[in-house]
């Protein structure tokens, strides 16, 4: 359910539905996802929660999964983590 836009976002923001948050504890990525910027973690809930088919849902929430897993990937794009230093 969409909620009230970030200061950091230009969109809604998207609460992260149950099934979502199952699925990234029992994949392990939990952490990798709170790592990724604020609008790749609303864009990722609201790409897949918009899906009319349950297919599409699991196709794109597998896809999140994986992209999460590798670490250089958003949204089939090249992308990589700025790393703080200190």
């Amino acid at each position: 359910m969409p909620g009230t836009a970030s200061p950091h976002l230009k969109r809604p923001l998207h609460e992260i539905p149950a099934f979502i948050e199952q699925a990234l504890r029992e994949h392990g990525v939990r952490e990798a996802y709170d790592a990724r910027p604020a609008y790749q973690r609303n864009d990722y809930i609201g790409w897949i929660t918009r899906a009319k088919l349950e297919a599409t849902r699991l196709k794109r929430l597998n896809q999140m999964l994986e992209e999460l897993k590798g670490g250089t990937l958003y949204m089939n794009m090249a992308w990589h983590a700025k790393h703080s230093l200190g």
